[in-house]
């Protein structure tokens, strides 16, 4: 997804359900999510019939989100250098196991906060290990042209979970107890655990070690720094986030404390966002097709800042359900467009570490949000903090988008391209995993135009280092300003060997223009060095 008006999604935007596997996986999320609803609305029934703190209740969501920014990195290592479908089916045991026990605590009466907002983090641990290995099977199982719509498909069918889960956990948690709905929850997992004990995933071979989690979370973490179309992206979520889940945060003592609404009520608020959210995936294909990503992103923005205003002022249900639809409409069209650009805009390789990043961002968002929105409510009352946050999402968009716009995707940027360079020798022997290695390129330029070649290599520079090059430098000869040299360092020989089929179609495009500075003729030489035991 670009920046600017992108071109409409290929079929409708239910197309990508035609593709079985997709379906499966879809329909199986959309029941384990429900469920996740309903437990989401007897937790926070629960911690309000425990204590009337502001503080505590945001703390649930806080606890949550505080786990997936804890893991976020290595759960995105992790989607990248596992067996996706494995890791996935361990982490919707995991989210199992942790409803369970929690219902089978507060059917036993032993709930107590501090009980709830564990079990909060143990499913924030799930969500986390979860989330990037989720995003990044997409492209696996819909074909390209269809996965702005995959993505976006996901977020509605989160939605209609969010629609129908929160007023049916109202209703159950009125009728048979909040621990009965907990263990609802863990029985929704055994959906999503059938497909993908069914899924037969072909096995990734390839002749090189499997990388180790913290060198990948390391290589993961640069890419990203020098991938200059992911940081208007993850700014401007963060910017939306942080203000944006006050909703989630407050909405429960709103409704309980200032409303006087019963469970039911509650969840029907919930539901009417997620219903705002599924009704903006009908008409979403068509605005992408009109308007550009960021004219999309601040605007919506803007009407999700008055919603939160709304509610905070309004005591009114039909003004708030009001302000929670649009809100939905907000939340699921700026998310989507968020993760198809995050998604659409790096390789395969390093996509879960990428979209890690992305969820570490996010994350940290609402993480931080929830708790600064749950401490002003508690100093200065409920209207001050939805207030609040709705000028403070306003203002952070604002400087967000002139600041840090949003940067055009390409296919460049993202189909692997062939290394004009030989695969390098490993002496028999030799330990892939020393280093690090020093990669040296020696070029001849003609004379004068040493200038215009030190501007193609500035271009050529940052494909290193989000291939693996943690150090990177030119030189010149003081004795022939002809010859220069390119120096990068490589943390092992099997990084390196890595690194020679992870260049994209713009990184050889900058090589290509480099060389075409050199004398005719001449070819660049390559030469590496492994460092010495204790050199590093």
């Amino acid at each position: 997804m670009s920046a600017r008006a992108a071109p409409a999604d290929a079929g409708s935007a239910w197309a990508p359900l035609v593709h079985p596997l997709f379906r499966a996986l879809w329909i199986a999320s959309l029941v384990s999510n429900v469920g996740t609803w309903m437990q989401d609305i007897g937790e926070a029934w629960l911690m309000t019939s425990l204590t009337p703190s502001p503080a505590l209740v945001s703390l649930l969501r806080a606890a949550e989100f505080g786990a997936i920014f804890l893991l976020a990195l290595p759960a995105g290592a992790l989607a990248d250098v596992l067996d996706r479908r494995r890791l996935l089916l361990t982490t919707q045991l995991w989210m199992l196991a942790v409803a369970a026990l929690l219902g089978a605590a507060t059917l036993a009466g032993r709930a107590t906060p501090g009980v709830l907002i564990l079990a909060g983090f143990g499913l924030g641990v799930g969500s986390a290990l979860t989330a990037p290995a989720w995003q990044a099977v997409i492209p696996e199982v819909v074909p390209r042209a269809q996965l702005a719509p995959a993505i976006t498909l996901n977020g509605v069918g989160f939605n209609i979970a969010r629609a129908l889960g929160p007023a049916a956990g109202g209703a159950l948690v009125a009728a048979i107890g909040p621990g009965a709905v907990f263990v609802l929850n863990a029985v929704s997992f055994l959906a999503v655990v059938l497909v993908l004990w069914r899924w037969k995933r072909p096995a990734e071979k390839s002749v090189l070690p499997a990388e180790r989690v913290a060198a990948a979370i390391r290589t993961g973490v640069r890419y990203v720094r020098w991938a200059p179309q992911l940081h208007g992206v993850l700014i401007q979520a963060f910017a939306f986030l942080f203000s944006a889940i006050a909703v989630f945060a407050l909405l429960p003592v709103l409704a309980r404390h200032e409303m006087h609404l019963s469970a039911f009520g509650f969840g029907s608020l919930v539901g009417c966002f997620g219903a705002g959210a599924v009704a903006a995936a009908g008409v979403l294909p068509w605005i992408r097709a009109r308007f550009s990503s960021a004219a999309i992103i601040t605007t919506l923005s803007m009407a999700y800042a008055a919603g939160l205003a709304v509610t905070g002022t309004s005591r009114a249900f039909p003004l708030v359900a009001a302000a929670m639809f649009v809100c939905g409409i907000v939340w699921l069209t700026n998310l989507s467009t968020f993760q198809v650009i995050t998604q659409t805009s790096v390789p395969q390789w390093v996509r879960g570490r990428a979209l890690a990043v992305y969820l570490l961002t996010t994350s940290g968002a609402m993480a931080a949000g929830a708790s600064v929105w749950g401490f002003v409510a508690t100093h200065g009352g409920i209207t001050a903090a939805f207030v609040a946050a709705g000028g403070a999402l306003g203002a952070a968009m604002f400087a967000a988008a002139r600041r840090f716009p949003l940067s055009a995707g390409s296919d460049e940027l993202v189909e692997a391209a062939e290394s004009p360079w030989p695969m390098p020798e490993v002496p028999a022997g030799l330990d892939t995993a020393r280093g690090p290695v020093l990669v040296s390129v020696e070029y001849r330029v003609q004379p004068g135009r040493q200038g215009e070649f030190r501007e193609a290599m500035d271009a050529v520079a940052p494909g290193r280092r989000r291939s693996g090059a943690f150090r990177w430098g030119l030189f010149q000869d003081t004795s022939d300003p002809t010859r220069f040299v390119e120096h990068f360092l490589v943390e092992s020989w099997s990084e390196h060997l890595r690194q020679h089929s992870r260049g994209t179609q713009a990184d050889r495009a900058a090589e290509t223009r480099a060389r075409e500075f050199l004398v005719p003729g001449s070819r660049a030489s390559v030469t590496h060095a492994l460092a010495e035991r204790g050199s590093r």
